[in-house]
């Protein structure tokens, strides 16, 4: 398996959205963010409040015009310095995802993890006060982080064996997300296509004493039997993520800290905010401004108020997009 590839798209409960213009959702001051987001080898900008088309920063496509041999999948922008960094997911079968860096115009494009120093990256996030780079690795079955040039590579999670268990989807780490004050690292294991067997899981970014990768006893289990979570987000503030699932196309949000004694499988704070989501990948947030941004595999950005109202289709037909983030 290389990268994603399309499934055939049944849609789901609700309405459709539409395509619409870009006015403003929320209400906020100071400047307003672009949104930067990924193509299979492109990484685009785009200012929501301007209008217009998107941007085209990078575009890493083959000069033969043949199919790109990786696929971009995380993005994430320091807000001190500008620089995007995206993950590639490489070719799953022969482990040679890596990491890029280049300045917010699209100059100094840089490679800070080399092919082969992570299997399948995936969603990422950035630690800036620590100056740490997060991201999950899909068959990889890990959660992994470095510094912001690419140095002290770390393994912080595993969920599998990379030999034995990697074609075990309900092991493959996809979502990534960030409490950097409590000190939390959340992340989303998909599961089979809408499998029931996805999971939302929580650890400490700073492991307990003698904890291993393969045995961080301070892993808890806040979702079970999902039908395919992927990219993650949170509202520090309010105590809610918010999560895409492939699965059912949806667009959910629920509470950080659940309730005591819950039960990982059957909770019911679970609240969808959108459905028909063509294959949802990436959400964003722009918590100042409340609202929520999406991207899906049939090549839609989507924009809404936080609480899924007035949601719509900003741009269409950019070909399989994936990673989304705000800057």
């Amino acid at each position: 398996m290389m990268g994603w590839s399309r499934r055939q798209f049944t849609a789901g409960i609700g309405g459709s959205l539409a395509l619409a213009g870009c006015a403003t959702v929320g209400v906020a001051t100071g400047p307003a963010p672009k949104l930067y987001y990924l193509g299979q080898a492109k990484v685009f900008a785009f200012d929501p409040a301007a209008g217009g088309g998107p941007v085209t920063l990078v575009d890493d496509s083959p000069a033969n015009g043949s199919r790109p041999t990786g696929v971009n999948d995380g993005i994430a922008v320091n807000s001190a310095t500008g620089q995007i960094f995206w993950t590639n997911m490489g070719r799953a079968a022969e482990r040679d995802g890596y990491i890029m860096r280049c300045e917010k115009d699209g100059a100094n494009v840089s490679t800070i993890i080399a092919p082969g120093g992570t299997f399948t990256p995936k969603q990422l996030k950035i630690d800036e006060a620590a100056g740490k780079l997060y991201w999950s690795d899909r068959e990889g079955m890990a959660i992994q982080r470095c510094n912001l040039d690419g140095s002290r590579l770390e393994t912080l999670v595993i969920t599998g064996n990379p030999v034995s268990d990697k074609d075990d989807q309900s092991r493959w780490c996809v979502g990534m997300a960030l409490d950097p004050a409590r000190g939390h690292l959340y992340w989303t294991q998909k599961g089979g296509d809408n499998a029931g067997q996805g999971l939302i899981r929580r650890i400490n970014m700073t492991a307990p004493p003698g904890a291993t990768p393969t045995n961080r006893r301070d892993m808890i289990t806040l979702f079970s039997r999902m039908p395919e979570p992927i990219d993650l987000d949170l509202d520090l503030a309010t105590r809610a993520m918010y999560w895409t699932d492939r699965g059912d196309n949806t667009l959910s949000s629920a509470p950080m800290d659940p309730a005591p004694n819950y039960d990982p499988a059957t909770r019911m704070d679970r609240k969808i905010l959108l459905r028909n989501l063509r294959e949802a990948i990436g959400v964003a947030l722009d918590l100042p401004r409340k609202r929520l941004a999406w991207t899906n595999l049939e090549g839609d950005v989507g924009l809404s108020n936080i609480d899924g109202s007035d949601a719509r289709v900003i741009l269409q037909g950019q070909g399989m997009l994936t990673g989304i983030c705000w800057a």
